[in-house]
């Protein structure tokens, strides 16, 4: 197993939080940059503008074609950035996957050049007049609008922001992960530029390097390069509170030129990554929705053939589960009937011993072929930062093993339902 042949070492260099996992296991090293700070309606168009701008040019190279040429240089090294939401933490990523120099004949130090790199995309952007270029400013921007626009044109996407908008109006959760469109235009450099300086001083940095290395080499090089103050104070876990109390269920019916209705349920676990119940919890979303064995699969899709699709996703982080289905407009109320006849049924312990070693055996699958990829080992661990709870790999396989049939009941009777969304054609009854 993966753990057994790993190190994961802690440590702290200069402002961040480092992590280096030692394993023989990948041919490459793969390094991951994760920046925190907490979601606020403020600051996140200007923060989600940030890794691309920053990856658009440094001092050294003015472009990002040149950024490319010189990762083609590090034999193919490659960079990527992203932008998502955990709980209510706004994280920015960048991360690099290179060649491990110990398989090479030329023995070029390629990671060290790579963090080297990373470095300088992060503190030593290219500018004019000591803030970000415009022209990259207005090319990311246009960028944006982009990406913002094709959440509209993918109606899933677009169901499962307007749920979480309606479900936590009042709440950090609500904000949309890439920003408003509406507020793009008014981004300037110098707004940007300051944005980008008050992460440097107070957002949360959380540097991974996996991979055949020694953490007292990577600890070394990160020192060296990555010279920055910063004292973490935004970037302290915003730990959502998911203990609402629901005292009606909220509905909202929204109507677009669409041929198939989108009904996602926002439901309130009452359970996060740091409750002793995450594993029950686990399991419940497993048999409620997350499989094609759970009962949202079998009954509402494959029984009734109400949906096109019936599942259902766990964000650990704020504790609320969604239910997302595509069906005919004319099922609304049959499907939203079914879809609470599951969790009644689950609620009362409903399922099979058999139904529960099927989903140990997929979640514990999936699990490990997660940690079998650089990248999924990386985000599994940085659970751990974000939920300020530390759990290893083997600690999950086994928290999931231990769930008892009465654990899942009762982490089940805990969950109760928040908000209904359902987008349905014009006119459409």
């Amino acid at each position: 197993m993966l753990e057994t042949t790993s190190k994961v070492k802690d440590m702290k260099a200069n402002g961040l939080d480092l992590h280096v996992i030692e394993t023989k296991q990948y041919k490459t090293n793969t390094i991951v940059l994760h920046i925190k700070s907490p979601l606020t309606k403020e600051t996140v168009t200007k923060r989600t503008l940030l890794p691309y701008v920053l990856q658009s040019g440094t001092e050294n190279f003015s472009s990002r074609q040149e950024i490319r040429s010189y990762l083609d240089e590090l034999y193919g090294a490659t960079l990527t950035v992203d932008v998502s939401k955990k709980g209510e933490n706004h994280i920015l990523s960048f991360r690099m996957d290179v060649v491990n120099e110990n398989y090479l004949k030329d023995k070029t130090p390629l990671l060290e050049e790579a963090l080297k790199l990373l470095a300088e995309i992060l503190l030593k952007p290219v500018k004019e007049s000591g803030v970000f270029q415009s022209t990259i400013v207005t090319n990311e921007k246009r960028n944006l609008k982009q990406r913002i626009q094709s959440i509209f044109d993918d109606k899933i996407r677009y169901a499962n922001m307007r749920v979480t908008e309606e479900m936590c109006k009042e709440e950090p959760y609500g904000i949309n992960v890439w920003g408003y469109e509406d507020e793009i235009d008014n981004v300037i450099p110098e707004d940007l530029y300051h944005q980008y300086t008050t992460m440097l001083s107070n957002d949360g940095f959380d540097l991974y390097v996996v991979g055949d290395v020694k953490s007292e080499s990577i600890q070394e090089l990160v020192s060296k390069y990555f010279t920055f103050t910063n004292n973490g104070k935004q970037g302290q876990n915003k730990v959502a509170n998911s203990k609402e109390e629901i005292k009606k269920e909220h509905v909202v019916i929204e109507e677009q030129d669409v041929k198939q209705g989108k009904l996602h349920i926002g439901f309130r676990t009452n359970t996060t990554y740091q409750d002793d119940d995450y594993f029950a919890m686990q399991m419940f979303n497993g048999l409620f929705g997350g499989f094609s064995h759970s009962k949202l699969f079998i009954n509402v899709r494959e029984k009734a053939s109400l949906a096109y699709y019936a599942s259902s996703r766990f964000e650990s982080h704020k504790g609320i589960l969604m239910v997302m289905s595509g069906i005919e407009f004319k099922n609304y109320d049959q499907a939203v009937t079914i879809i609470k006849e599951q969790l009644k049924s689950m609620q009362s312990g409903d399922f099979t011993d058999e139904e529960i070693k099927q989903t140990k055996a997929v979640i514990k699958n999936q699990l490990l072929e997660t940690v079998d990829v650089a990248k999924g080992f990386v985000e599994l661990l940085y659970h751990n930062a974000v939920g300020a709870k530390s759990r290893t790999i083997d600690e999950w396989l086994n928290g999931i093993e231990n769930v008892t049939r009465d654990d899942i009941i009762n982490v089940g009777k805990k969950i109760q339902l928040d908000t209904i969304y359902f987008l349905k054609g014009k006119g459409a009854s």
